[in-house]
């Protein structure tokens, strides 16, 4: 079987869960959300909620970056 670049043989990870915060208020998500999206941003990749994500739907789609929302 090929190995994937950060596949781990140990079995389990020792990281911490990384959280999902929103950048625009700041919501947190503790897995992954079908409904949230993301953004990169001057080479920073940034989630944001479904609310924000819904109330700023035209700027998202204009391809706004987030700071003229």
């Amino acid at each position: 079987m090929a190995s994937h670049s950060g596949d781990s043989d140990d079995g389990g990870s020792t990281a911490e869960p990384q959280f999902l915060v929103c950048a625009r208020c700041g919501t947190r998500a503790e897995a992954p959300q079908p409904t949230w999206t993301f953004s990169v941003e001057n080479g920073v990749r940034q989630h944001f909620c479904a609310t924000c994500s819904r109330e700023n739907l035209r700027a998202i789609e204009g391809r706004l970056d987030s700071e003229w929302w």
